[in-house]
């Protein structure tokens, strides 16, 4: 899959050569449980600013009573074909097997069965476990996994499905009606994690464009984020931040799925890994979402919320900020009061206007840069 991004309007003139993988100045939200300290650490590590919310934990696999039946059902019916999704599920199935004492019975039903994998790192996993597979998803998507499958005679035939917290019931049910009995095991199982008050604050952070980009690592945490926008009554601004302002970043095409059927077209990498998403992030917050204008007084660079003037930095509050965001974009045109009063939202009247007007000159190494042009607004002195 190429590569994908929110439109976007292009600097009325992009540097030529924009700062890649550099992340200083960018607000970014994280919603992942599991490896988020070592997403959060990449992104820091590059100058970014993160917010974390985990939306879901995978529960312990301790004492998983219905994994446990599913596993016995699975081994008592010796299935023809087993589809392994995910590396992590099959370690976590192995490890909930053995606590059973089925550990070996599992391994010895799945190696007498034809095994599909859904991407490379489960083929790494089934082979680690000293299996075999006999097929891979072009892709690396369940879809695609079952597209292959239906070419086989399934009629009367046993698959075996390790599902991965987000189940595909469409896909389940294309191999139920190509006459196969399925069965499934779900080797992890998500759940709330503490500090439930993360998650609205990173809901208004992007609906308040506060956050440049935020993160999905799992489809599951997507309908769970999505979910609670929805109990804060914000859904419908939490998905219009998504399709302008913030840009949404996931991990793969299955993470993407619930965000696709929402009507955001979200960030996705060629290569479906964690490390892949940060570059993508990178790469095109420096294409897309940093400015740079010459002007009398230098070079003036937004990225993000940070602001540099002929390369020293101007500390400026959100309210100024937005303004001369607002005003470098327009390139010198001039923006009415009424648009400008627009730009600070919540009805912001001509007294408010004024008051962000005077503080963001006083925070400007040069208080000209910002110019009255008389009875039709302001623009920048380039």
């Amino acid at each position: 899959m190429t590569v994908t991004a929110p439109p976007s309007t292009p600097s009325p003139e992009a540097p030529d050569s924009p700062v890649e993988g550099s992340l200083a100045g960018f607000r970014i939200g994280v919603t992942s449980d599991r490896r988020s300290g070592d997403l959060i650490d990449a992104l820091e590590r590059r100058g970014a600013t993160v917010m974390h919310a985990p939306a879901l934990k995978i529960a312990p696999v301790a004492a998983d009573l219905p994994l446990v039946e599913d596993t016995q059902q699975i081994i008592a019916a010796r299935p023809d074909y087993a589809v392994i999704t995910t590396a992590y599920g099959l370690r976590r199935w192995s490890e909930a097997a053995d606590a059973a004492g089925v550990g070996e019975a599992l391994l010895a039903v799945l190696g007498e069965s034809k095994i599909y994998v859904r991407g490379p790192k489960a083929r790494g996993a089934v082979r680690a476990a000293g299996l075999t597979d006999v097929g891979i998803s072009s892709d690396e998507t369940t879809a695609s996994l079952v597209n292959m499958m239906l070419g086989l005679e399934l009629r009367g035939k046993t698959v075996a499905v390790q599902l991965h917290g987000y189940t595909d019931y469409r896909q389940l049910d294309r191999l139920r009606r190509a006459g196969a009995d399925v069965l499934t095991a779900t080797p992890y199982r998500w759940v709330k994690p503490a500090g439930a008050n993360q998650l609205p604050r990173l809901i208004e952070a992007v609906c308040n464009g506060g956050l440049d980009v935020v993160t999905f690592t799992s489809a599951p945490a997507v309908d769970a984020v999505l979910s609670t926008a929805s109990e804060m009554g914000c859904r419908d601004a939490f998905l219009a931040a998504l399709r302008g302002p913030v840009a949404a970043a996931v991990v793969g095409p299955v993470t993407a799925q619930p965000l696709v059927e929402a009507g955001v077209s979200p960030l996705i990498p060629e290569r479906f890994r964690m490390g892949a998403l940060i570059r993508l992030v990178g790469e095109y917050l420096g294409q897309h979402r940093v400015l740079q204008y010459p002007s009398r007084y230098g070079l003036i660079e937004l990225r993000g919320k940070n602001l540099r003037i002929d390369g020293n930095p101007v500390e400026l509050a959100p309210a100024p900020m937005s303004l001369f965001r607002a005003l470098v974009e327009a390139n010198g045109a001039v923006l009415s009061r009424e648009q400008l009063a627009g730009v600070l939202g919540d009805g912001a009247g001509e007294h408010a206007l004024d008051m962000t007007i005077s503080r963001l000159r006083k925070s400007l190494p040069e208080a000209s840069l910002v110019a009255t042009v008389i009875k039709r607004g302001y623009r920048l002195q380039l």
